[in-house]
């Protein structure tokens, strides 16, 4: 992946101040998506040039194999206790820094990460701060049998439900599911719609990530970075 102009450049910007925070002999967390990616290259780059002794838990296979590729190891969570810090990205940020993410598909598996980590650090362009999460569709990871129906029952809450196609064919994730995207346009309680979302049926789990983010990293277009705390 090569850096372009504009946004890829704010993306890298935030992932290049994120691993900052890496420390020799942690155990890492590695998200998944486009600027999870550069996160990735970085600590890769760290473990090259300072010798960095670390260890991961990858949130996809596409974030493994890229992670193998430059040495980082990796292991499963049979082999350890608590994850030090996880560095991910998200589709959206609000005021509160709760998040909506699983554009890349793997939301399951990041909020499994998250979940089991001591510090979850968000790292995004500044195009990705709302003030309102629900722009973005939110993903929901749902079982294949029976998905119609739980998206008849994600409707009902208000929004549009289109299943996530690739190539003409439904989405699968590493899980072996379906994602629903589910257009709000806005959620004004997401802590609310979490728990709905989450008791019906079929639902394996949602891209609300709720006070789950120690801080946010922000990459703007200038070249500077900001942290949220």
């Amino acid at each position: 992946m090569s850096i372009q102009p504009g946004i890829m450049n704010s993306k890298k910007i935030a992932a290049d101040k994120a691993i900052s925070f890496v420390q020799n002999g942690m155990i890492l967390g590695l998200g998944t998506g486009t600027t999870a990616y550069w996160a990735i290259e970085g600590i890769g780059a760290r473990i090259k040039k300072e010798g960095l002794r670390l260890e991961a838990i990858a949130t996809s296979k596409q974030s493994e194999t890229q992670a193998r590729s430059l040495g980082i190891p990796i292991l499963s969570f049979a082999d350890i206790d608590q994850i030090d810090l996880t560095v991910d990205g998200a589709d959206e940020v609000d005021p509160n820094k709760n998040l909506i993410k699983g554009g890349g598909g793997a939301l399951l598996r990041e909020k499994i990460v998250a979940s089991n980590s001591k510090k979850l650090v968000i790292i995004v362009d500044e195009k990705k701060l709302v003030d309102c999460l629900g722009r973005f569709p939110l993903p929901v990871e749902t079982a294949t049998f029976g998905w119609e129906k739980t998206a008849r029952k994600l409707a009902a809450l208000g929004c549009i439900t289109v299943l996530r196609m690739d190539k003409g064919e439904p989405f699968i994730t590493d899980n072996g599911n379906y994602i629903v995207d589910c257009h709000f346009e806005r959620i004004p309680d997401p802590a609310s719609t979490h728990e709905q979302i989450n008791a019906i049926t079929g639902v394996m789990e949602n891209g609300l990530f709720i006070h789950m983010a120690s801080e946010i990293v922000v990459g703007y277009e200038d070249g500077t970075s900001s942290v949220i705390t």
